[in-house]
């Protein structure tokens, strides 16, 4: 009898394209958490989506099943559920909502331009060119990658545009150059290391300057309707106070990030002499390379806003707008076909998973779990007698790290961060509240680090595989921490001599 349990048992993990322990594993906490009683100041709806979340997360942790099967188990469950509607045809509407978000589109597209960079060959020719300059190590390597960023930082609204579209594909190609691939097994040569620095250097710019990122704008509103507009960050304030603490972070993230995922090539003697050895052989720019470099070029005018500040707002164009046109300029110049947008696996992947996370943040906070999670923070933090320092590191560190729940900045930040900077505002001293306001807008862009779908820039990184989940979250953890402390270390000194507090 026992044989033939563990003969059906093998043959059931044969044929079955799930892991069955992780699967029971997940189960288990989905009816834990389906049977817990609904907490005071939320409805049974949305309690039932906040176990769905979750579990969501625990089988995506787990590996119970590829990542998009489990987005699409998600999708499966919230319109089976009906937990955001009462009937079947609006669940399906809300499950599948989130695929008409431009942000969504604009990671697929820029995953897609990429794949011109590589056909063409001017993707290994940049890499060639960056391993001839600094390639005496892996680690002058990933400081290249860090300055492109920084570079660009002022000029690029878009992280996702900036980290995504332009630095990854760069990364990729170095990448190859030293025959660094997952599809070989041998992402761990420089390829796991250079796309954790050229993740976490996206953050970090984003935290710099308010034109890195779109949500910063709001940011700055906010922190304006808090300090009851005593402080007012316009370009200038903003880029001085996170100047230091910035160039602090990204002068020592890839050393840090050396630490937690060494490459397995550390010094590369021979790199220089090689690549320009390769860049000789293969020559001048070819015909399609010039069209790349073109269409590339328009890509950071247009997303720089540069048409908008010389004839006016009329000429802005969203980035997602500009991340099209320049897929159609590459197909329409025959620069890549239509089967190679077709065969980019990792872009349609990408918008399932990322597209389901994206839709169970945004429900979580239209059934008002986001709103109850801040109500409630507030009212603990009111009552807890505690002094201002702490109140604010709570504040900080609370804001921060419930970007696990969210799969967009800007949602987070919409949803959340008023609450925070009005209590901030009313139990911290007034001479103290600018630099916990600054901390509260460096922690908005920080947050990115924390998972594979915080923002943008991630799932297009993640997604091209050379970083395994379980080494993006022990990093990401990692570097939220060190860049927390850096900010309010560094920061705190840098903006006392600045005089805002």
């Amino acid at each position: 009898m026992f044989a033939k349990i563990v003969a059906t048992y093998r043959y059931f993990m044969s044929v079955v394209p799930f892991r069955l322990t992780p699967a029971i594993i997940t189960t288990v906490v989905l009816v834990t958490l389906l049977l817990t009683p609904t907490p005071a100041g939320l409805k049974d709806n949305a309690w039932d989506l906040v176990a769905i979340f979750l579990t969501t997360i625990v089988a995506i942790i787990l590996k119970v099943m590829p990542i998009g099967v489990m987005a699409m188990m998600a999708i499966v469950i919230v319109s089976l559920a009906q937990v955001t509607s009462n009937s079947s045809k609006g669940a399906i509407a809300d499950a599948l909502s989130s695929f008409d978000s431009p942000l969504i589109w604009l990671i697929v597209v820029a995953i897609l331009i990429s794949r011109g960079l590589k056909k063409t060959g001017l993707g290994s020719r940049i890499g060639l060119m960056f391993i001839a300059l600094l390639g005496k190590r892996t680690v002058g390597i990933g400081y290249g990658l860090a300055i492109c960023e920084l570079v660009l930082a002022p000029f690029t609204p878009s992280n996702t545009a900036r980290g995504g579209g332009i630095v990854h594909p760069i990364m990729r190609s170095i990448a190859g150059a030293f025959d660094s691939d997952p599809a070989n097994g041998t992402q761990g040569k420089v390829g796991t290391y250079l796309a954790l620095v050229n993740y976490h250097a996206n953050p970090i710019t984003s935290a710099m300057f308010v034109t890195a990122t779109a949500p910063n704008p709001l940011v700055v509103d906010y922190v304006a309707k808090a300090s009851g507009q005593s402080l007012h960050l316009s370009w200038t304030t903003w880029a001085l106070c996170m100047l230091l603490p910035g160039l602090v972070c990204l002068l020592l993230m890839p050393l840090v990030i050396r630490v937690l995922c060494p490459p397995e090539l550390k010094a590369t003697p021979n790199a220089i002499e090689y690549a320009k050895g390769e860049l000789a052989r293969m020559g001048p720019l070819g015909g399609k390379e010039r069209v790349m470099i073109g269409v590339f070029a328009m890509m950071l005018v247009l997303w720089a806003n540069v048409p908008a500040m010389i004839w006016g707002p009329t000429f802005t164009l969203d980035p997602t707008v500009v991340a099209f046109l320049g897929l159609f300029a590459l197909i329409i110049t025959g620069t890549i076909d239509w089967d190679d947008v077709l065969s980019e696996k990792s872009a349609w992947d990408t918008l399932i998973w990322f597209g389901a996370l994206v839709m169970l943040a945004e429900q979580l906070n239209k059934l008002g779990v986001i709103a109850w999670f801040s109500a409630d923070m507030r009212d603990a933090i009111a009552a807890s007698g505690m002094g201002w320092l702490s109140i604010a590191a709570i504040l900080v560190l609370a804001f921060v790290f419930s970007h696990y729940l969210f799969a967009s900045t800007t949602a987070h930040i919409s949803a959340m961060m008023l609450a925070f900077l009005t209590v901030g505002a009313q139990l911290i001293p007034s001479a103290y509240i600018a630099p916990f306001m600054l901390m509260m807008a460096a922690g908005s862009a920080i947050m990115m680090t924390l998972t594979h779908y915080a923002t943008g820039t991630s799932p297009i990184i993640f997604g091209s595989g050379y970083v395994t989940m379980g080494q993006w979250w022990r990093v990401g953890a990692v570097m939220c921490v060190f860049e927390l402390v850096i900010f309010a270390v560094v920061g705190g000194i840098w903006w006392k001599i600045l005089g805002f507090w």
